[in-house]
C-alpha cells in the first residue's frame, strides 16, 4: 500500500506554517510582542502535534490498514481535546496574548484539516491490494 505521509506532510506543514506566520503578523500588529508570542506558539504546537499524529497514523497504515480509520479518529480526537486543553490551561497567562494563541490554534487546526483532505481527496490511493505478481493467476 502505497504511503501518502510524504504528501500530507509536504502539504499541510507549508499550509499550516504560512497561516500561522499571518496570524503571528496579525497578533504583533494588534497586541504587540506578546501577540506574537502567541501566534508563534500556537502554530509550533498544532505544527508539532499533527505531524506526530500523522506520521503514528502513516505507521499504522503500514502494519495494520484495517485499523486506518479508528486510529485517525482517535488521534484526531485526541489530537483536538489537548489542543482545547492547552487553551483552557493558558487562558489566565499574562506571557503571551491568549486571544491571539487560541485564534491561531483555530486557524492552523483548520488550515491543516482542509489541506489533509485536499490531498486524500486527490491521491490515487488504493483500498483493495492488487494480487502479489508471483502468486497464482486467475486467468
Amino acid at each position: 500500500m502505497a504511503s501518502v505521509d510524504a504528501p500530507v506532510l509536504r502539504g499541510a506543514i507549508p499550509a499550516t506554517l504560512a497561516v500561522g506566520a499571518l496570524g503571528t503578523i496579525i497578533g504583533f500588529a494588534v497586541a504587540g510582542p506578546k501577540g506574537a508570542l502567541g501566534g508563534l506558539i500556537g502554530t509550533v504546537i498544532v505544527v508539532v502535534f499533527f505531524t506526530v499524529g500523522q506520521v503514528a497514523l502513516g505507521s499504522v497504515l503500514r502494519t495494520n490498514p484495517q485499523m486506518a480509520l479508528t486510529v485517525a479518529l482517535m488521534i484526531y480526537l485526541i489530537k483536538v481535546g489537548v489542543l482545547l486543553g492547552l487553551i483552557i490551561l493558558f487562558q489566565g497567562t499574562t506571557a503571551f496574548d491568549t486571544k491571539v494563541f487560541a485564534l491561531t490554534i483555530l486557524a492552523c487546526t483548520l488550515t491543516w484539516t482542509v489541506a489533509e483532505v485536499w490531498i486524500f481527496s486527490r491521491a490515487k490511493v488504493l483500498y483493495v491490494d492488487p494480487a502479489p505478481m508471483d502468486g497464482p493467476r486467475h486467468d
